[in-house]
């Protein structure tokens, strides 16, 4: 992302939770990828499923070859289903390869345009939609001002962050998100880094009260 350091800053001074957690686990690690094809197959890949499993369907892919549009294209559906991929996916990265190799979607210069017309152009493509879409404008493009709202680990992470009973809503954490305008990224980012240190952090007491 695009001035991290002066996000983080501007999110200190609006939030004392957000504060707070940087003072606790110190800023998060940058991540960016490259606008490319295999960074968009990525990123579909990793819908609606665990990070263990994408992960591991993602280095099985990678492994064929298939994170070239031209070799996806040229794939049969065994080889890419055998990958791991569900037959929407396989469809949904066909579309996408299609585009790039047509010409019809050039993903650098998408970094060239408004976060607006970036994600519009992006959510035009079969199977791409909003978190999709995000996750690409933010890692990829640099947007700072980004809000994945219906992902998992951001709404147990702002959960966790406030304080709250019940993990909100995708609406409700669009509401909270707000107050970070335009950094809403950054905070997207923070949250990410506090739920894999909360998360780390409370295996290892379950596991040291297992082993009582």
């Amino acid at each position: 992302m695009r001035d991290l350091a002066t996000a983080l800053v501007h999110l200190s001074a609006v939030d004392p939770d957000i504060a707070r957690v940087l003072a606790e686990i110190g800023p998060p690690p940058p991540r960016t990828r490259p606008a490319t094809f295999a960074t968009l197959l990525q990123i579909i890949t990793s819908q609606q499923v665990s990070v263990a499993a994408a992960t591991s369907i993602w280095q099985r892919l990678r492994a064929a070859g298939f994170d070239r549009p031209a070799v996806f294209l040229d794939a049969n559906e065994a080889a890419l289903r055998a990958a791991g991929l569900s037959r929407a996916k396989i469809g949904y990265g066909r579309a996408a390869a299609k585009a790039v190799s047509d010409g019809a979607l050039d993903l650098a210069g998408l970094g060239d345009q408004p976060l607006k017309a970036a994600h519009d152009t992006l959510r035009a493509l079969p199977g791409v939609g909003r978190w999709t879409a995000d996750i690409f404008c933010l890692f990829a493009l640099g947007h700072g001002d980004v809000w994945p709202a219906g992902d998992i680990a951001l709404k147990e992470a702002l959960r966790r962050l406030r304080g709250w009973p019940e993990r909100p809503s995708a609406a409700q954490t669009d509401i909270e998100s707000a107050l970070w305008r335009p950094w809403r990224g950054a905070a997207a980012l923070v949250l990410w880094h506090y739920y894999r240190i909360e998360v780390l952090a409370q295996r290892h007491r379950q596991k040291g009260m297992a082993g009582r």
